[in-house]
């Protein structure tokens, strides 16, 4: 890899369009395809997904959570998730969420960012909440191995306003403050940096100035949870083409599981976004 993930992301965006499907393997979504929730059926999900959707998108992103709850099992259907994405040259967010002091932090970084690690993915999604300096090892680790770190900022659900919602001592909202902490990494950047922010598609633009960030948006809440691809159009006015990358699950996963159903609705999804973004 040469090139940085926001620049290397662009790219694949505008080649592939801006659709990123979230592989989930609820307990619900493996039930409502006629299966039992175990491990075979886990793989089988999440294979058939992934091979239906392969041609159409240009990222995926697991949820690992669905893995992670199977033990080393779920674990190893990760990898092997991971690897035929690799090897399809489709882009992989991991959806760990991760985020914690900045020595675990090293821990976390050597798992989804470095390039030894069977978990390795292209980028990662990290909350801020212990602060924003205590993420530097990962956002460090992903420089270094040209991979990226998508931070949240304002997530698609409605509790979290709570909180994101809320003002520093300095009068600036949560949200914002970490949006300007994501722009300021990516100015040492001649074109558009690796790091990102998670803005779900669920709710009003921010008073941050968005077209600003020189970095990629990750944009949860489209489909089940009731964001349109117009929703997200009204957000990310004038953002840099190929910056933002909206997220369906859900809407895409109830189709299966057949696969010429599954490709379908990837497809569907994919052409809508299109039309809007670009």
């Amino acid at each position: 890899m040469n090139e940085n993930f926001g620049v290397r992301l662009q790219e694949h965006v505008r080649e592939r369009g801006p659709l990123c499907v979230g592989i989930d393997p609820s307990r619900e979504l493996i039930e409502s395809w006629g299966r039992n929730d175990d491990v075979e059926s886990l793989e089988y999900f999440s294979l058939a997904v992934l091979e239906a959707i392969l041609d159409t998108v240009a990222v995926i992103k697991p949820q690992v959570a669905f893995f992670e709850r199977f033990g080393s099992e779920g674990l190893r259907v990760l990898e092997r998730v991971m690897s035929d994405a690799r090897d399809a040259h489709v882009m992989i967010i991991a959806d760990a969420k991760r985020g914690d002091v900045a020595s675990t932090n090293v821990g976390y970084a050597q798992a989804w960012l470095d390039d030894a690690s069977l978990l390795r993915s292209d980028a990662v999604t990290v909350s801020p909440y212990l602060g924003i300096d205590s993420l530097a090892p990962l956002l460090d680790q992903a420089q270094s191995s040209q991979r990226g770190v998508f931070v949240l900022a304002a997530t698609s659900n409605a509790e979290g306003r709570i909180i994101q919602g809320a003002h520093t001592r300095h009068n600036e909202s949560v949200e914002d403050f970490v949006l300007g902490a994501v722009r300021a990494r990516n100015a040492n950047f001649e074109a558009l940096g690796p790091f990102g922010a998670v803005l779900g598609a669920t709710r009003d633009r921010p008073s941050f100035d968005l077209t600003t960030m020189r970095g990629p948006f990750l944009v949860p809440g489209v489909g089940f949870q009731g964001a349109s691809p117009e929703n997200v159009a009204r957000i990310f006015d004038r953002c840099t083409p190929g910056t933002v990358l909206p997220s369906v699950s859900r809407a895409i996963l109830q189709a299966g599981p057949e696969r010429s159903a599954l490709r379908d609705a990837a497809r569907r999804w994919r052409d809508d976004l299109s039309q809007v973004l670009t």
